[in-house]
């Protein structure tokens, strides 16, 4: 694989690598990761080629330098995604009301536990298809399914109990 192919297959898949890393690691360190994951994939290009699909196995890689980076220092997530309300509301109590419900959601998906994060990350942020999450993760298809809904549940039940107590006036 020449330099010009990998780029043409291998780049535009960054920024969804970057997404991924962003949801288990903090900014910094997912931007590491990302890196290493690109000099993994251009280490091991003459193998990229026998995929199926490059952007799963490059998720693959990053999934897994991810997980090393968690093990290796005890790592702890923290922290919300930065969140630009879009501008076509005009009520400045309607943006916060719109903003703090997103805060919620990231809360809640944060509570998550990771396999459950990873899942819900790759099938409603990313958009992948159950089988792409498959190739991924290396899990079966029902696995990915049951922790899908179990993930939408608890995120679901969560946000119905933020909105309870803040409704309620506690």
């Amino acid at each position: 694989m020449t330099k010009q192919e990998f780029v043409n297959r291998v780049m535009p898949v960054k920024d969804k690598l970057f997404r991924l890393a962003r949801r288990i690691l903090n900014e910094t360190d997912a931007e590491d990761v990302v890196q290493e994951a690109f000099v993994k994939l251009w280490s091991k290009q003459a193998e990229i080629s026998a995929y199926r699909s490059v952007e799963a196995f490059a998720m693959v890689v990053t999934k897994n330098l991810c997980l090393d980076k968690i093990k290796s220092k005890a790592y702890q997530t923290g922290g919300l995604d930065e969140w630009n309300a879009p501008v076509d509301y005009k009520s400045p109590d309607k943006m916060t009301e719109l903003k703090n419900d997103v805060e919620m959601a990231h809360l809640a998906i944060a509570s998550l536990p990771e396999l459950q994060r990873m899942i819900i990350q790759l099938r409603d942020v990313e958009e992948m298809e159950y089988e792409e999450i498959s190739e991924v993760l290396q899990m079966n298809l029902n696995a990915i399914r049951v922790n899908l809904s179990r993930a939408r549940k608890a995120v679901r039940d969560q946000l119905k109990k933020m909105h309870d107590y803040e409704y309620n006036g506690n």
